[in-house]
């Protein structure tokens, strides 16, 4: 809830106190933009702001930009900028830090915000507070690009002239957020503190921030039992510890947050290796899991069964299109029909899974996944490896299946499309590492990309989703939330369709 909520129940807020938290795995920067894994986002968020935020429902709220027009033929946005905005040096943010960003910065270091940021024509700082940008064709989500997690605004005279990667001030980040960078131990601690200048009068409310560097599962559940620490968000705790962190008075358990990246879970299937590139195979093996399990028994209801490529957390989401349904019987028939019929000791075929080493639920996940299969005569074999193995064999289209999850940001062009289209097939993580190519799915997210009214968005976006269920390029497991667990003393965690990206000036202890 915001402050005026907080206000309208008795809540009054309380300046000061330190909120002590934990990041997981350590981030190798902290500045959003030249790293954007989760754990970066999550602390950077504190550091850096966006020209916009987004409501649970995606709408833009103000941030850096009190307001903004878009002219009737969607080709020009104009950024009424904050007036009184300050860098962490002192500086004042203005507009010709805004076209720098977006058209520099971000246009270098990011490659998804790049391939949108490219339409843009021209970028102009109309006035120290107003800043402009025109685009050579309509682009309908073009607003949905300005949270501090996609294009957040960064000091043009600390990079501009400079090799943006290696810049002093990647390694000493300076933003606009509530908390500047004070600290930084390798494997021990973040500390952020209060930004005595912060834009907003008053705020914010904490002193500061800690990050704490918990490698072990069990001891950042301790952590947050014994009060050590207040609150814990993502990946921390593990979703078969929820039901007890439930249980205890004290904690309060929060799955909204995740909206405006809407993250879904899939079975990444290696379209190279045989027989995955069997659409009978494909819809074999989606028959053969059962997705209700997962999202109950394996994830304790933190998420939900996924349906198909787009989560219903997304824009132009068709919920009559879905993936086939979990019936062995069914994946039998169709692995007989392409002819794959069971040896001797019941084996239909051998694949390996590449499991993902983002902690023990994904380990369970790969031993599940191993058993469901083997009921219809799938040997999968598991292999284990860490973190930089795993990204760099899926990269390099080194697996046969592995476990992948993407977040959309809250539309299809800016964040499905990229697993789908044969002009991503890249040796890039994140994108269409499957391989998959059918030439009508790219014509029709092509259509839902470049028209401006939103009824034509839908019906290209129905369209392919209801071809993608039937071809089954990926095996979609699970439409994603994350658990954000906080002490009850803890006001205002979860205020918008971030979540825990958020800037954090309104939140309180009390």
């Amino acid at each position: 809830m915001r402050v005026d909520d907080a206000l309208a129940q008795g809540i009054q807020p309380k300046r000061g106190g330190t909120l002590t938290t934990i990041v997981n795995p350590e981030p190798p920067v902290l500045h959003v933009g030249v790293n954007n894994q989760a754990p970066t986002l999550i602390v950077g968020g504190k550091i850096f702001q966006g020209l916009l935020r987004y409501d649970a429902k995606l709408n833009p709220m103000p941030e850096l930009a009190k307001s903004w027009e878009i002219s009737p033929d969607g080709l020009e946005y104009t950024f009424r900028l904050q007036e009184n905005v300050k860098f962490h040096d002192g500086r004042p943010m203005t507009a010709e830090d805004v076209v720098f960003s977006i058209m520099k910065f971000h246009m270098e270091v990011s490659p998804r915000a790049r391939g949108v940021f490219a339409r843009i024509k021209e970028g102009v700082a109309v006035d120290p507070h107003t800043a402009k940008f025109v685009l050579s064709a309509p682009f309908e989500p073009f607003l949905l690009m300005f949270d501090v997690t996609v294009s957040a605004i960064v000091p043009k005279h600390l990079f501009d002239g400079q090799d943006y990667r290696q810049a002093p001030a990647v390694s000493r980040p300076v933003g606009t957020g509530p908390f500047k960078f004070v600290e930084w131990q390798r494997g021990n601690f973040i500390r952020l503190e209060r930004f005595a200048d912060y834009w907003k009068p008053g705020q914010p409310y904490l002193d500061a921030i800690i990050y704490r560097v918990v490698p072990d599962s069990q001891s950042r559940r301790l952590a947050l039992e014994s009060g050590q620490v207040q609150l814990t968000q993502s990946n921390d705790i593990e979703p078969f510890d929820i039901p007890q962190m439930r249980a205890r008075p004290n904690l309060e358990v929060q799955t909204t947050g995740w909206e405006y990246f809407g993250p879904l879970m899939w079975l990444e299937l290696n379209h190279r290796v045989k027989p995955l590139d069997d659409v009978r195979v494909r819809q074999a093996l989606a028959h053969a899991i059962n997705r209700d399990f997962i999202a109950q028994r394996l994830w304790f209801g933190i998420g939900k069964p996924a349906t198909g490529p787009i989560s219903s957390a997304t824009r132009f989401y068709d919920a009559s299109a879905r993936m086939p349904a979990y019936n062995v019987d069914a994946a039998k028939k169709l692995l007989d029909e392409a002819g794959l019929r069971p040896n001797a000791q019941g084996v239909r075929f051998s694949i390996k899974h590449l499991s993902l080493p983002y902690g023990e639920v994904f380990t369970r996940l790969g031993e599940f996944l191993k058993q469901s299969l083997r009921q219809v005569g799938v040997d999968l074999q598991l292999e284990s490896v860490d973190v930089g193995s795993w990204a760099q064999r899926t990269a390099n289209w080194e697996f046969d299946t592995t476990i992948n999850y993407l977040y959309q940001y809250g539309d299809p062009t800016l964040g499905v499309e990229r697993s789908y289209v044969s002009t991503n097939i890249k040796k890039i993580l994140f994108s269409n590492v499957a391989g998959y190519a059918n030439p009508r799915v790219d014509e029709l997210f092509t259509q839902g990309r470049d028209a401006a009214d939103p009824k034509q968005r839908q019906e290209a976006f129905s369209a392919v989703q209801k071809l993608l269920v039937q071809e089954v390029p990926l095996v979609w497991l699970m439409e994603m939330s994350f658990p954000t667990i906080h002490d009850k003393k803890l006001h205002n965690v979860i205020t918008s369709g971030a979540g825990v990206h958020a800037s954090f000036d309104d939140v309180f202890l009390a």
